[in-house]
């Protein structure tokens, strides 16, 4: 593509991607990004899915196994806390009515 006197082709510092910018307009006229070079392969698509896969199938196991010691130790709780309160003598609670 022909490029006009008025357009200037800019390389980003950052991205290394080619701006065509207009100086009339004032704006971007194209953008290309640069190729990446770690792009994954197509070829490599089914080992990227079983890695994935086999990563959620790992992330389920340890929650499963954090669940089955959860009702555990809430219940150990409970009964400590059940415990303790047998122990505390039963009052009444104090209102901010009842101090006037």
């Amino acid at each position: 593509m022909a490029t006009l006197k008025s357009e200037l082709e800019i390389t980003c510092p950052c991205c290394r991607s080619t701006l065509v910018v207009d100086t009339n307009l004032r704006r971007v006229i194209s953008h290309h990004e640069p190729e990446r070079g770690d792009k994954p392969e197509l070829n490599a698509a089914t080992k990227i899915l079983a890695a994935e896969d086999a990563r959620r199938e790992a992330l389920f196991a340890q929650s499963v196994e954090a669940e089955k010691g959860r009702d555990d130790a809430l219940a150990r709780r409970f009964e400590e806390a059940l415990r303790q309160a047998e122990k505390e003598p039963v009052t009444k609670p104090l209102r901010d009515f009842d101090l006037d």
